[in-house]
């Protein structure tokens, strides 16, 4: 009788452990293919996420569009979720041998912040660089091709909290979610996910 109760347990816990395996990976479908092709990697936040966020922005430094030499543009006034002053720029820029248009948005923030102290030291008040990237058919054809990333002034990631693990801010940021980069520009007129009239999306 005992060893028929063990082999009971031993059956459930093979069970329970298979319906785990399942579920897993049935969580990484929502996100894209793997390197591999092996399964699915999360929609933001995998190293191959990363690694793209790293390339772009090094074209973008080369583009004068980040960093200690960036162009400049004229400040205005910002609101959530970026900063209080903003300043775009954008241009096609070349990442990995393929051309896309590059819209950067500089995020500035903190105490005495305006158009007029951000204009006389940016490096002050920069918090984040926010990007979005044009990339190719089949990359997100859902939400326009387009790769997001929120960088540190340095050209770092952003992370975000989430179930004990923090997520690099790259990739389809916030695919599927209520809130977040997609989800916002969703509203964008025109359907292409881009705000300004100013920009022309090929």
């Amino acid at each position: 009788m005992r060893n028929t109760t063990i082999l009971r347990w031993q059956t459930l816990a093979v069970a329970a452990l298979s319906l785990t395996l399942v579920s897993l990976a049935g969580c990484q479908s929502a996100g894209q293919p793997t390197a591999s092709g092996k399964g699915m990697a999360p929609p933001m936040g995998s190293k191959q996420d990363v690694a793209d966020a790293d390339k772009l922005w090094a074209a973008l430094k080369r583009a004068k569009l980040v960093g200690p030499k960036a162009k400049k543009a004229t400040p205005y006034k910002g609101q959530p979720p970026h900063g209080a002053v903003l300043e775009m720029l954008s241009a096609n820029i070349t990442v990995g041998g393929r051309t896309g248009l590059a819209i950067v948005k500089r995020n500035y923030g903190g105490p005495g912040v305006s158009n007029q102290s951000v204009g006389s030291n940016r490096n002050k008040y920069l918090k984040a660089v926010t990007v979005m990237y044009k990339r190719e058919a089949g990359y997100d054809d859902d939400n326009k091709n387009w790769f997001w990333a929120k960088y540190t002034p340095k050209g770092g990631l952003h992370t975000k909290a989430a179930k004990g693990m923090k997520i690099a801010l790259a990739g389809r940021v916030a695919k599927g979610k209520p809130e977040g980069c997609i989800s916002c520009h969703m509203g964008a007129p025109g359907g292409d996910y881009v705000f300004s009239n100013k920009i022309s999306i090929r």
